[in-house]
């Protein structure tokens, strides 16, 4: 049995000795554990989205207009945007900017009150919702909570407004008779006290109880409220989920294959490749070079067989940008091979370069949007998305296949996985040529 527990004993030192068992074993559960969390709430106050940008552009005076904006802006699912910098100015959206911003990608979401949003002439509300559904479990959260503000918010606004009108065209008296009437009309159809709802009505502010849930009372607000949604962009894809997602699961797996690539450095140099190359007249650049070529190579081929796979199960369109997509998809190759060599040039062992590129591969993803939308995890989590390539190469690719981008709108995606490539590359070349990789 003492046999047993001292066996028992080196392996459990060996364990604690080899960092990439350690970091798989704990580290990687705990943090997808979080990012897991927050995507789909833990609490009822960490939930949802959060700092989704939504454009609000406001065409009329009306007062219901200023209301419902500042309901929107009390929900922490949007960042609401009434203006933009131009230039040293800060000017006011104009739904012809909003539409421009919509195809190009910046935007995603937009509320318009048009000129007749709340017309003198009727007692309703009429407002556009303009969106670029490029990834749908966003699009439809969106969509919820835009209407859900809405039916909140804009039946009391339009019932104070309509108290206005009323004294102004009936008079006080016929206004009593009303507000009354109309007490005893909410508390039948939608329950609750009738005299305190004819209190809340006089004020404008009627509390309408369960009517936003019930089917008469969904049916209420359709009559009183119109939303027209419009699809600014994305409308001519075929297929919408297939084209919105197989770019993030692209990446992931090409990560990993070009992550393996790079790190048979460690391989070669056991084996003695190294040694027997360098006896002849070649530089380690020149090694380092091949290997991040073919990584490009097979990277590219990886992505190719990828999206045809797309095509024919599928049936995503990858033919009618097809200069653009080999673009992005030679960017991304680029990249990927530069953090696959990032991690044969800092990691001391092949088992520690697999270990952190299993974590890191696996927390881009995550954070990235390959799994899931940005927008749905924290601020500060999706500030970090953006120092990712998987964020920057599903970008590229959404704007290829989903948005038909021309080469001239795609080029500050490539240049920053260019960019991310160049640096990532310079301080590798530096590790190698200062490292013990060729020793």
């Amino acid at each position: 049995m003492r046999t047993i527990f001292i066996l028992i004993g080196n392996e459990v030192r060996r364990f604690l000795h080899d960092k990439p068992a350690l970091s798989l074993t704990f580290l990687v559960p705990v943090v997808l554990i979080y990012i897991f969390g927050n995507v789909f709430g833990v609490s009822a106050e960490k939930s949802g989205p959060s700092g989704i940008p939504l454009a609000v552009v406001s065409q009329t005076d009306q007062p219901i207009a200023a209301t419902i904006t500042a309901a929107l802006r009390k929900e922490k699912a949007f960042k609401v945007l009434t203006t933009e910098k131009v230039g040293e100015r800060e000017l006011p959206l104009t739904e012809t900017r909003v539409r421009e911003r919509l195809r190009a990608g910046s935007l995603r979401f937009a509320l318009i009150f048009p000129p007749d949003a709340e017309s003198d002439a009727s007692f309703g509300l009429k407002v556009k919702f303009l969106q670029n559904p490029r990834n749908e479990i966003e699009a439809q959260t969106v969509t919820g909570l835009v209407q859900k503000t809405i039916y909140t918010s804009a039946p009391q606004a339009l019932l104070g407004s309509l108290q206005k009108k009323a004294t102004q065209s009936i008079g006080p008296e016929k206004l009593e008779h009303f507000n009354r009437s109309l007490a005893n009309s909410i508390a039948s159809a939608f329950g609750g006290d009738a005299e305190q709802i004819y209190g809340q009505v006089r004020k404008g502010v009627p509390d309408l109880g369960s009517a936003g849930s019930s089917a008469d009372g969904s049916a209420f607000f359709e009559r009183l409220i119109k939303i027209e949604s419009e699809q600014v962009g994305g409308a001519q894809v075929k297929s919408p989920m297939a084209t919105r997602s197989v770019g993030g699961w692209a990446m992931m797996f090409l990560l990993f294959s070009l992550t393996g690539a790079a790190t048979s450095l460690f391989h070669e140099k056991k084996a003695g490749i190294f040694q027997r190359i360098l006896s002849a007249p070649v530089r380690r650049t020149q090694i380092l070079w091949s290997k991040y070529l073919f990584g490009m190579l097979v990277g590219l081929a990886q992505l190719g067989v990828l999206f045809l796979a797309g095509r024919l199960l599928f049936g995503i369109d990858i033919t009618s940008n097809l200069g653009n997509l080999f673009l992005i998809c030679l960017a991304a190759s680029t990249a990927c091979v530069a953090f696959g060599m990032l991690l044969a040039a800092v990691a001391p062992t092949a088992a520690a370069a697999n270990g952190l590129g299993t974590f890191l591969i696996l927390t881009m993803s995550a954070i990235g949007g390959a799994w899931f939308p940005p927008s749905f995890m924290p601020e500060f989590i999706q500030h970090l998305s953006k120092l990712t390539i998987v964020y920057w190469s599903i970008e590229g690719f959404i704007q290829v296949l989903w948005a038909n981008c021309t080469t001239w709108e795609l080029l500050p995606t490539l240049g920053i996985l260019f960019a991310i490539a160049a640096v990532v590359n310079a301080f590798s070349i530096w590790r190698f040529n200062h490292g013990q990789i060729f020793e």
